[in-house]
């Protein structure tokens, strides 16, 4: 499972009354591996959400089925479980820096989307400290059609760019339904293993959505 729920970006552009002016383009955000985790089997980011401070504990973000317990049941939510899971945190360039590990599952789903969220037993400030690493900002708003978007695998050190091609209200898979899916375009062709990948605006450098599935055989 591969593909992204979730997410981020508006943009908005000015002209003169009496004389036409040209907007300027709006500036790519520099994305990198800084932020993102390789995970056993899947890939993960170190994330922030806009009200957090440098004291919070850290929170890597990936998806549901990526839980080391086992993929939730359709209907099932796991919250406030304790765990021990590693995750290998990557440097801009996506050489490892080191170890950080959990200490809770805070939430874990496939129902209507496919995402855990982990707690970790380090700060944001800690981590800032030891590795230069911030974390990446969860955006408060819904992507937009066209806008572009980079999916950043730490499992397999690869990033894909593409664009958010539309969003599909219903995707069934299994017995799990999942709800405002975004769909990619052709070129984030993921993979086994890109699974828990922030999806990451290209203009804004926030995290948007979440990489879930892909169809890989045709049924």
């Amino acid at each position: 499972m591969k593909k992204p729920l979730t997410g981020a970006l508006c943009a908005l552009t000015l002209a003169g009354a009496t004389a036409l002016a040209t907007a300027a383009p709006a500036s790519a955000a520099t994305v990198t591996f800084a932020g993102t985790v390789a995970l056993s089997n899947c890939s993960g980011s170190l994330v922030r959400m806009p009200t957090s401070v440098d004291s919070d504990p850290g929170l890597i973000l990936t998806n549901g089925h990526c839980l080391e317990s086992g993929m939730p049941a359709a209907g099932q939510v796991v919250t406030n479980q304790a765990s021990t899971r590693s995750f290998t945190l990557l440097s801009s360039t996506g050489g490892s820096l080191g170890t950080v590990r959990a200490n809770r599952v805070l939430y874990s789903t496939m129902t209507d989307t496919d995402v855990t969220l982990y707690r970790l037993s380090t700060s944001y400030a800690t981590i800032k400290s030891r590795y230069g690493i911030s974390p990446l900002t969860v955006s408060t708003a819904h992507p937009v059609a066209g806008s572009a978007i980079k999916v950043v695998s730490g499992y397999w050190k690869k990033t894909y760019s593409c664009s958010v091609d539309g969003f599909a209200y219903r995707l069934k898979e299994g017995g799990w339904t999942f709800k405002d899916s975004v769909r990619y375009t052709s070129g984030c062709d993921i993979i086994g293993g890109t699974s828990g990948s922030p999806v990451i605006d290209a203009t804004s450098g926030q995290v948007v959505a979440v990489n879930n599935t892909i169809n890989e055989d045709g049924q």
